[in-house]
């Protein structure tokens, strides 16, 4: 359920002078009871601004959630330090597991969906590399002029080793044919 601002403010007022608002409905009276704990205790070491709505979602970057996972992986409580950083418990949790199954990348943002199936799909937000300059545009032509000469040499070079190996199986077959014929006319005579 999402309460407003000024809700959770009157909530934690009253939870400090001793009183227990009224509980709204779909919750039962512990969890309400725990709630308010956590929005004073939110409210203590970050400000009464931390139980304001955010209009965005906070970006955490990996270094920031390896400060986080290393102050629980010290010692600290999970609860401690999610209340310090103003986060859900249950993601601090994940954070730690990713570490200690992935290390450090465990903490990078991995992308999310589905992968398209058509791969000919042109992708929304691609960039295309910057062109060439003219120096650069010049060597790459010289570049690929000089892959296909090369490609062509090799070419050749294949086509040579070939043919010899056809003259010397030729060779090698008139010899064989050469020694057959010499040892029929030792038989014969």
């Amino acid at each position: 359920m999402r309460y407003s601002y000024e809700f959770k403010r009157k909530c934690v007022e009253m939870y400090r002078k001793g009183f227990l608002p009224d509980i709204p409905d779909g919750i039962t009276k512990e969890e309400f009871q725990h709630q308010i704990r956590n929005w004073t205790r939110i409210e203590d070491v970050n400000g009464p601004t931390a139980l304001k709505h955010k209009s965005q979602n906070k970006y955490w970057t990996p270094e920031e959630k390896l400060k986080l996972v290393s102050q629980v992986i010290a010692g600290k409580s999970y609860r401690s330090v999610a209340f310090n950083a103003g986060i859900n418990e249950g993601q601090l949790y994940q954070w730690v597991r990713k570490y200690k199954i992935y290390g450090y990348n465990g903490l990078i943002p991995k992308q999310k969906g589905r992968k398209s199936k058509d791969v000919n799909m042109k992708k929304i937000g691609t960039r295309k590399p910057p062109k060439p300059n003219e120096s650069e545009y010049e060597e790459l032509i010289r570049l690929r002029a000089e892959n296909a000469y090369m490609k062509a040499e090799i070419e050749v070079i294949k086509k040579e080793i070939a043919l010899r190996e056809e003259k010397e199986a030729a060779r090698l077959k008139a010899k064989k044919q050469q020694s057959l014929k010499n040892s029929e006319k030792m038989d014969s005579n």
